[in-house]
């Protein structure tokens, strides 16, 4: 009985630190992604964690796109759609705490970005 009760502290344990873990994706992060004719964009992503719901927009040169569908699953891994001219773009990413990863795939392509956190 006693280690039963151990087991179910230590998972819910590891369950509410993944969880504060995430709730650090909410900010401002910077970067930059190279398209596939070479040109390279300046991005700010703008995240906003509530649980397991992630909102926020994406800055660019060509103005702000707002993120939908986005969500948090494992604790770290994340994703979200933006709409483009019209067409979906999903995206999905990672948390490292210090640096966060997102992939976008847009006509057929994956694009990759690393942000770093802009607003600390």
């Amino acid at each position: 009985m006693k280690r039963k009760i151990s087991t179910t502290i230590l998972l819910l344990c590891s369950v509410f630190v993944c969880l504060a873990a995430i709730a650090d994706l909410t900010g401002k992060w910077k970067g930059n992604v190279k398209m596939a004719d070479g040109n390279e964009f300046s991005l700010t992503y703008i995240f906003k964690v509530d649980g397991e719901k992630l909102t926020g927009s994406i800055l660019s040169p060509q103005g702000e796109l707002p993120m939908y569908d986005g969500k948090i699953t494992n604790g770290t891994d994340f994703s979200f759609k933006v709409n483009v001219d019209g067409g979906v773009i999903p995206n999905s990413g990672k948390f490292y705490g210090d640096s966060v990863t997102v992939v976008a795939e847009m006509n057929g392509e994956k694009l990759h970005s690393t942000l770093k956190r802009a607003d600390k």
